[in-house]
């Protein structure tokens, strides 16, 4: 597959999962087919069904879409289908671009196309975390926030430059409100770009503690209530946790210093940010919760297993489903997330080369706990 090939394929992924012209129903792209629907020839192997899967979590279509890929015999010939259901939370993009289909034309989307896939996110049964706050108006948002860090990242500039649209245009488009003629912040808006998030979703922020043990009884060493708009959160829980990571030094085993940490950064790293991205916003005041132990930290969330994901098949690679689709497009757009789906599995390899025990987990209807133990 050429790279112009993918290019082609995550477009048109991107434009039926936009459903513009509001069918309601998926669309389907054939790879190994012509424009006219003759079988070219193309070898649909196992890495090519692969790549053509990786569509939906590969960071670069957002929100990520509903994809199914299968192998199937059509007209004598093996083709791949591509089946893409519309999105419940249009706009959705690729790179920074909104891409839309209406017949055969397949382009970026005009102003007025993107109004109209605003209006349909507005009357669907939408995601909790793009659903208006009844009493919230537009001075709860961080404007400088907005168009200064996130609008930057997530289109393209060239997107931006050629852009008249409103304030409220583009906040609509990025899901931060309900829609142009009533702009409402939405949960995602008030915790991406929140002034103070607190205000409105109570539970939208981290709490760490530092005990001098390994109990919850135990003397309490350090104390914090991190919150802010998403951004500042995530960067200031980074911080904190590298201020108790402390590392070990071995000047023995060889003719130079080894400086180990007691934890891989990358992995509590990624464990909390899951923790935020996957965590149940709606009927809970509670925060995400990091206690450090002087064995272990444990990073536990509100919210048990959502979707497809189970007690049973929680934290097995290729299993991932998502209570906050759109909280997880704005950690990608901020740089947060490079890539879906992996985060459990980048945690274990940093804790296996790390040199500490195996990450376990706990699993309830109404929580997850993931606890990291102290590299021996």
């Amino acid at each position: 597959m050429s790279w112009r090939q993918g290019l082609d394929r995550r477009q048109a992924v991107c434009a039926f999962a936009n459903d513009l012209p509001d069918h309601r129903k998926a669309g389907v792209l054939f790879v190994g087919a012509d424009g006219k629907g003759t079988p070219s020839g193309l070898c649909i192997t196992d890495e090519l069904l692969r790549t053509l899967a990786d569509i939906r979590g590969d960071g670069n279509v957002l929100p990520p879409p509903s994809v199914v890929v299968e192998k199937r015999k059509l007209m004598g010939a093996e083709m791949a289908v591509v089946t893409v259901q519309p999105s419940d939370a249009p706009p959705v993009r690729y790179k920074g671009r909104i891409w839309v289909r209406v017949g055969p034309r397949r382009g970026v989307a005009t102003p007025q196309d993107e109004r109209i896939l605003n209006e349909k996110r507005r009357y669907r049964d939408i995601p909790f975390d793009v659903r208006p706050l009844l009493s919230c108006t537009l001075s709860a948002l961080s404007r400088l926030l907005f168009e200064q860090e996130y609008l930057p990242n997530a289109f393209a500039p060239d997107v931006i430059e050629a852009n008249a649209r409103s304030y409220e245009q583009k906040l609509a488009s990025c899901r931060m409100v309900a829609a142009v003629d009533d702009p409402k912040p939405t949960i995602l808006g008030v915790l991406v770009l929140g002034v103070s998030p607190r205000d409105w979703v109570p539970g939208a922020y981290v709490q760490f503690i530092r005990f001098a043990g390994t109990a919850v009884t135990d003397p309490i060493l350090d104390e914090a209530a991190i919150y802010g708009a998403l951004g500042e959160v995530l960067r200031r829980i980074d911080e904190k946790v590298d201020s108790h990571n402390r590392s070990q030094v071995d000047i023995r085993s060889s003719d130079r210093e080894v400086r180990t940490a007691q934890y891989p950064r990358v992995a509590i790293q990624q464990l909390i940010r899951n923790a935020v991205m996957h965590r149940a916003y709606e009927n809970t005041n509670a925060p995400v919760r990091v206690y450090w132990f002087d064995d272990r930290i444990d990073i536990s969330n509100p919210g048990g297993p959502f979707g497809v994901v189970t007690r049973e098949n929680f934290g097995k690679p290729g299993i991932t489903d998502y209570r906050n689709p759109n909280l997880a497009d704005a950690m990608k757009v901020l740089g947060f997330v490079q890539r879906f789906g992996i985060g459990i599995q980048t945690a274990r390899a940093e804790l296996l080369r790390n040199g500490n025990p195996e990450l376990e987990y706990t699993v309830e209807p109404t929580h997850v706990l993931a606890t990291v133990r102290r590299r021996p």
